[in-house]
């Protein structure tokens, strides 16, 4: 895993495009603080849609550097959740700004995934994590082969597909908390 961790960093690091697995589905990310890389992903994905793009971080602290209006109820269920979450969260500060849509959230999870964590932990700074398609294709959910070749090609490095672990294979549910601890559930 060191030689895979080592060549994810040093792309992510030069402003590069990885395609990654996550605790979910297959990913496309970069440092969700440069607002170039985050550009690129749009063009390779041809979508300009800031909600379909998230973050993911390394835990809660890490999460709280990037949001100012977390409510603490959004960490107590993240803490509960025994599937993937996703956490839309006010106050979104410190990520490239073409990330933030015009209400200001940011999408942050915090995954249960040995590569992902590995990643987070020595990068230090949250990755975007969208789904590794075309805006309006199918979603590759069962793994690297069937992420299309379009999206392979646009990317910098490929994650060695024998990290995937065991991912649950479909998006993760979606919890949307406002500034006070409105709740709306998203996606279950």
């Amino acid at each position: 895993m060191e030689k895979e961790l080592e060549a994810a960093l040093d792309t992510l690091k030069r402003g590069g495009l990885i395609l990654y697995p996550t605790d979910t589905v297959w990913g496309i990310g970069c440092d969700a603080t440069d607002e170039k890389a985050v550009e690129r992903i749009y063009e390779l994905k041809r979508s300009e849609n800031k909600h379909s793009m998230l973050v993911l971080c390394r835990d809660a602290d890490m999460i709280v550097r990037y949001v100012d209006k977390a409510p603490g109820i959004a960490f107590e269920v993240m803490e509960m959740a025994d599937k993937p979450l996703t956490l839309i969260l006010d106050g979104a500060v410190g990520v490239a700004p073409n990330l933030i849509p015009e209400e200001g959230t940011l999408g942050v999870r915090v995954p249960d995934h040995e590569f992902c964590r590995q990643l987070l932990r020595r990068f230090g700074k949250p990755i975007v994590s969208t789904s590794a398609n075309v805006s309006g294709e199918a979603t590759p959910m069962k793994g690297l082969a069937e992420v299309s070749r379009e999206i392979i090609d646009g990317v910098d490095f490929v994650v060695n597909p024998r990290f995937q672990g065991r991912p649950t294979c479909k998006p993760s549910s979606i919890i949307a908390f406002g500034p006070r601890g409105e709740v709306k559930i998203i996606r279950k």
